[in-house]
């Protein structure tokens, strides 16, 4: 996993992940088949674990058995089958509502939080991006920020609008003096001045959502920032681009949520069609 690059965190979730298997099977490694595959899906189904969670774990099974066959010659077939796969609803990117947002915002009261939230907000960036941002990363001066290594180790630049560079300016301000090239840092207890973890940022938009009665995470933010943007007209492309995005089916997922911007493309065009086409009907 590290000749391919992978984020610590992801090297972290597959150990964890193989190692609970690991716990569970009752016959050596080698000697796991096809039935004690699906007798362990049956077990974590059992656990209520949902097949998003059910289909990551039985593929870091199944990559270890290759790196078992393929690597280390080890002389069995893949336990995991292609159809092991659990099926899986795609439920739609989930968005707040601008006067969630409006809200929201008036609730969180902490700089340090207010900043991290609206780079999420405004800029998109993920959490754990948010979490690694580095100073040497921003540019205030043309309000930009690079993202190194983001998901799939892509590197993109986003944009942070002069509302969110106010906020950081802000925080900034009464930020703890600290020699951490990080931005967000731990401001008290035994780990002050270390970096805010991506932990510790979901957390702390609980405790703010709690607080104003909402249902929402660090992901809601990135993917209301989307949806916003695709409202107010920008390119599905330009959205990918900002998003991170391999895929541009990945964004047009947005494009079922945001049904505003349908609305008034079909207006704007239909007006457009009638201007154009009145006058020419031929009389039956």
């Amino acid at each position: 996993m590290k000749r391919k690059n992978y984020s610590t965190n992801t090297v972290k979730n597959y150990l964890s992940g193989l190692k609970q298997f690991l716990v569970w099977v009752d016959v050596p490694i080698e000697k796991v088949d096809y039935p004690k595959i699906l007798h362990y899906i049956d077990f974590l189904l059992d656990r209520r674990q949902k097949p998003k969670t059910i289909n990551c774990q039985l593929n870091r099974i199944r990559k270890f058995y290759d790196h078992l066959i393929y690597e280390q010659d080890v002389k069995m077939e893949n336990p995991v089958r292609a159809g092991c796969a659990l099926r899986m609803g795609r439920p739609l990117p989930k968005h707040l509502r601008d006067e969630q947002i409006e809200l929201f915002l008036a609730i969180v009261d902490d700089v340090r939080d207010k900043a991290i939230f609206m780079l999420m907000l405004r800029s998109g960036l993920r959490v754990s991006e948010v979490a690694n941002l580095k100073f040497d990363a921003i540019d205030f001066r043309r309000g930009k920020i690079f993202v190194y290594g983001g998901k799939g180790g892509k590197d993109r630049v986003v944009y942070v609008s002069k509302d969110a560079v106010k906020a950081l300016a802000v925080y900034l301000k009464v930020r703890p003096k600290s020699g951490s090239k990080y931005v967000f840092l731990v401001r008290k207890g035994t780990y002050r001045g270390q970096p805010l973890s991506i932990r510790s940022m979901q957390k702390r938009i609980k405790h703010h959502a709690r607080k104003a009665a909402l249902n929402a995470s660090c992901h809601h933010l990135r993917h209301t920032m989307a949806t916003q943007m695709l409202n107010a007209g920008a390119d599905l492309s330009t959205i990918q681009d900002l998003l991170g995005h391999s895929s541009v089916t990945t964004t047009q997922r947005y494009c079922t949520v945001s049904n505003l911007k349908v609305q008034t493309d079909y207006f704007k065009a239909m007006e457009k069609v009638m201007q154009r086409t009145s006058g020419h009907h031929s009389s039956d």
